[in-house]
């Protein structure tokens, strides 16, 4: 009888594929930016930016899912408390650079209040880290098709989170088998 959750094998899999794309699209020629072409890169740098904040805003929902999940099913928090510090910490590698790293931006905007996540969280704990599980396989499926926008830099970023993501989606797996109802 096969297995049907994430295996080893499957989330190592999807690892090794998201890292060879990022190679791949690292070592591709910037060519616009040889033949002087400001408008296509001042593009980029705002699709890039949007990305990046989407990726930000998307993380930190994501953080506020493991919150909701953590306070109502507190022998969960324990398994949980590493991954979420690991979302958080992809959340301020993914930031866009803030005004008050350029000063010629100005003063910067105050840190915005993480949104709310949508829907409640499931009553049975198994089922609300499965959950959890199922937020981290989109977000490393969102980011894997980000690394076709993006550029070089931002893309190897990407498919190191979407990898990071991957292996939350197994762990979580994990932990929603061990965890008792």
């Amino acid at each position: 009888m096969r297995r049907t959750g994430t295996t080893r094998r499957g989330a190592l899999t999807a690892t090794g594929a998201l890292a060879l794309g990022a190679v791949l699209t690292g070592c591709g020629g910037d060519d616009e930016a040889a033949g002087g072409k400001q408008p296509a890169r001042a593009a980029t740098a705002k699709a890039e930016k949007a990305l990046r904040e989407k990726a930000v805003h998307d993380g930190a929902l994501l953080l506020a899912r493991y919150d909701l999940v953590a306070e109502a099913h507190p022998a969960t928090a324990a398994g949980l408390e590493p991954l979420r510090a690991a979302v958080a910490e992809h959340g301020k590698a993914l930031a866009p650079p803030r005004a008050e790293d350029d000063p010629k931006k100005g003063a910067p905007k105050g840190d915005e209040a993480p949104p709310a996540p949508a829907g409640p969280v499931s009553a049975d704990p198994k089922a609300a880290v499965r959950e959890l599980a199922a937020a981290e396989r989109r977000r490393a499926d969102a980011y894997g098709e980000a690394l076709l926008a993006a550029g070089p830099e931002l893309a190897r970023l990407l498919a190191s989170v979407a990898a990071a993501a991957a292996a939350h989606a197994y762990l979580l797996t994990e932990l929603a088998e061990e965890t008792a109802v």
